[in-house]
């Protein structure tokens, strides 16, 4: 019987997803072929034009998890996310979901980001990557020097060194790249762990296998990992201090979430009056 009650609100979710991801096609199309190529027209400068289009893109993201939160599909709350409104950041963070992009993007200002070399051409991505400058993983590329520039350029580059999403159930596996771009730019690490309760949108999972009720994202923003001192542990050798930097990471993104007390929330309603001064991700500013 309790199973049976259930399902109104899983067929809703179903039904609800599918038309989240309808919108966000349609909306990434409308942006290549409409907002950027007006923007080529208004904005002749490049640096200009690509920071409009990252602001239009942070916008778009932040109204996509809006409309998610609004449908009832999900939940979330953000601990930490004043770290994140600083320029220059090397943003590292655990891949278990398909939006945990959005939520970052929309989360940072100024942002670049990693992403696979084939969504520069799918017609629902392609116009947002090459407008924003994001970095393509392509195997002719420096992709190191490219991230290094971008970060040195003022930009916030949000990396994911898993590669792709978490497999349920699998230990967390990491790519030593995006360590080696804090050691070799001298930069420090600011973690973003990202947890999902229940699972959903994960990877190999077909997007109408709803979870039983609303995901509930909690992402916290961690202190700052400086690579300095990892590279000088290790006698200044690369491979090495990388191996460390990245255990280091795998620690973090293992660890149970702890709600610190600065906290922004996003639910049916509004945040309340105790997260005032902090970005609502359903309300672009």
């Amino acid at each position: 019987m309790r199973e049976l009650l259930q399902w109104p609100g899983r067929l809703w979710r179903i039904f609800a997803t599918g038309l989240s991801f309808v919108c966000f096609g349609i909306g990434g199309m409308l942006l290549w072929l409409i907002v950027f190529p007006l923007q080529t027209l208004i904005w002749r400068d490049a640096a200009r034009r690509q920071q409009a289009a990252r602001t239009v893109v942070q916008a778009v993201f932040r109204l996509f998890i809006g409309f998610m939160r609004l449908l009832g599909l999900i939940r979330y709350e953000v601990h930490g996310v004043e770290k994140l409104q600083r320029r220059g950041l090397l943003i590292l963070a655990n891949h278990p979901t398909l939006i945990d992009v959005a939520f970052l993007i929309g989360l940072v200002p100024n942002a670049s980001c990693v992403v696979k070399s084939t969504l520069a051409t799918h017609p629902c991505t392609r116009g947002a990557v090459r407008a924003t400058g994001y970095i393509c993983n392509n195997p002719d590329s420096d992709l190191l020097l490219a991230c290094i520039d971008t970060l040195a350029a003022g930009s916030n580059l949000i990396i994911f060194p898993e590669g792709t999403r978490s497999r349920p159930g699998q230990a967390l596996k990491m790519q030593r790249g995006a360590a080696q771009i804090a050691l070799r730019g001298g930069l420090d690490i600011t973690p973003v762990r990202i947890q999902c309760e229940p699972l959903g949108l994960y990877k190999g999972q077909p997007w109408w296998t709803v979870a039983k009720r609303p995901l509930r994202f909690t992402l916290q923003v961690g202190d700052d990992l400086p690579s300095a001192p990892v590279l000088e542990a290790a006698g200044g050798e690369h491979g090495r201090a990388a191996r460390r930097l990245t255990e280091s990471l795998i620690q973090f993104f293992s660890e149970p979430t702890r709600p610190p007390k600065a906290v922004t929330k996003g639910s049916h309603a509004s945040a309340g009056t105790r997260n005032q001064g902090t970005a609502d991700l359903g309300t672009p500013t």
